[in-house]
């Protein structure tokens, strides 16, 4: 009797040693930030290993046809339950990598009694060469707000390229009709510094950049002076703005409406901006865009705006677009053929269609009193999508019409003008349909 209970008692303690092994045990998470997709001479990776009983040991490994190589190991055990690791990989330490992809793969193995390993891989593309790119010879006619086209020849190993104008970036697209090499549409953006220089550029994501200057001319005749109005703000427009716009709202009415004016703004254009990302890679139009009928330019691109409120200015901002105005409720006419990637509210705009034309190229349509697209349709250049009003930042019934090319807001006349779409487009690239 005694050895059974002994015997018992025995079991009982192995079984409570093994529940609190097993309980007390983890598997290390690793993982890489930020992330890394390419494989240069040297690229830097840092790891963050997670284990509440610390790590013993840290391996990485690159996999490429089949082959697996070394490339970095920590055989330090730690305690702490987070910590970083730093290490670099690439071609310089293991030459026998070829251009092309392959795999990350880093284990970590756990400083408990049961040493878990942790494992964690990712698909790379290891890079060897640096990108080389050539611009165009072109002249390139330039001024503020206006968009224009490059041709790129782009070689060597490269995972992004484009235009570059200052800050901002235009995509590179591969010729259109199998034609060799590449285009970019780029806009010299209405606030641009004036001398800044477009480049094109190639990188690799490695590190390496290669660039280019484009050969651009700025005419001083043709620079356009934007123009500064001081709008007056009525109390009536004031409480229709904030009413419409900032229903639950609560405080000083001026300051919710400069609110709105500014930050709902800054907002509505970066959703505006982010429509870049649906765009087609292929041109969805072949004719030059129509401005709408019989409409008179209540605002012209780029102008300043002063809002006076009983005599004191109480905000500025810039309009950027075109305020078109014919009668109430008119019906409001696609600029030429595309795909409507957007067809609800947006803040200021009011009731808004943004279209999009491919290659980054899309107009806009805010203020409508009615909206009779979805997003997904395909309009054709004349079609009404819906009704103008005074929706939104809207003191009458109009329509907001503006353009904007990979995000950015340009000047649409050049795009109704037959001629310019010949010499900056057409001439470049082949423009399926384009009569001249």
């Amino acid at each position: 009797m005694v050895r059974r209970i002994l015997f018992v008692v025995i079991v009982l303690i192995v079984v409570v040693s093994i529940a609190v092994v097993l309980t007390r045990s983890a598997t290390p998470v690793l993982e890489i930030v930020p992330p890394v997709t390419v494989l240069g001479q040297a690229t830097p990776i840092t790891v963050h290993v997670r284990d509440p009983h610390g790590v013993r040991g840290l391996t990485a490994f690159v996999e490429q046809n089949g082959s697996r190589y070394s490339v970095a190991e920590s055989t330090e055990p730690s305690k702490a339950a987070e910590r970083i690791w730093n290490f670099s990989a690439g071609v310089k330490a293991t030459p026998q990598l070829k251009d092309g992809k392959a795999k990350l793969i880093l284990e970590a193995t756990s400083n408990d009694l049961l040493h878990k390993t942790g494992h964690w891989e990712g698909a790379v593309t290891v890079v060897t060469q640096p990108p080389s790119v050539t611009a165009d010879t072109e002249q390139h006619y330039l001024y503020l707000g206006m968009a224009d086209l490059a041709t790129v020849t782009v070689s060597g190993n490269w995972t992004e390229a484009g235009v570059r104008v200052g800050d901002e970036k235009f995509r590179a697209w591969p010729m259109p009709g199998g034609k060799p090499g590449f285009f970019s549409l780029y806009a010299f953006a209405w606030n641009m510094p004036a001398g800044t220089v477009p480049v094109v550029y190639a990188s690799n994501g490695a590190g390496n950049e290669a660039t280019s200057p484009l050969v651009v001319v700025f005419p001083k005749k043709e620079q356009p002076k934007y123009t500064t109005h001081d709008l007056q703000v009525s109390d009536s427009f004031l409480n229709k703005v904030v009413n419409e716009l900032d229903p639950n709202g609560t405080g000083d009415t001026v300051a919710r409406f400069v609110k709105i004016n500014s930050e709902m703004r800054k907002a509505n254009n970066q959703t505006l901006s982010d429509l870049r990302l649906k765009t087609a890679d292929t041109f969805l139009w072949s004719q030059p865009f129509i401005r709408q009928p019989h409409s008179k330019a209540e605002s012209n691109f780029a102008d300043v705006r002063n809002y006076i409120y009983h005599g004191k200015k109480i905000d500025q901002q810039v309009h950027l677009g075109y305020d078109l105005a014919v009668t109430e409720h008119v019906g409001v006419q696609a600029s030429n053929d595309g795909k409507v990637v957007y067809a609800a509210p947006l803040g200021i705009y009011g009731n808004c269609i943004v279209v999009d034309h491919g290659y980054g190229l899309q107009t806009i349509y805010g203020h409508l009193s009615r909206i009779d697209v979805h997003v997904g349709d395909m309009v054709k250049q004349g079609q009404v999508m819906g009704l103008s009003g005074m929706t939104g930042m809207a003191g009458g019934d109009h329509i907001h019409f503006a353009m904007q090319l990979d995000g950015v807001q340009i000047d649409p006349k050049e795009w109704w003008d037959r001629h310019w779409i010949q010499d900056h487009i057409a001439k470049r690239v082949e423009l399926p349909g384009f009569s001249k």
